[in-house]
């Protein structure tokens, strides 16, 4: 899980980076859940809330631009 000073942090780059990161790890996860079933079933909501995280932050720092 991401905390707020890592995110704050980033570049709009490394967040755009991040994002798609977390965007195929989240596809992967779905995919084994479907295919084998989950291990870790709350590992797929803690991404998504990362991934919401990071939008949210691109888009303040857009805003302040």
């Amino acid at each position: 899980m991401l905390k707020t000073s890592e995110i704050s942090n980033l570049g709009e780059k490394e967040l755009n980076e991040k994002v798609a990161t977390l965007k195929t790890e989240l596809f992967n996860k779905k995919f084994t859940k479907f295919t084998t079933g989950a291990d870790k079933p709350h590992v797929a909501k803690d991404l998504k809330k990362d991934i919401a995280r990071l939008l949210t932050a691109k888009n303040a720092k857009n805003k302040v631009k």
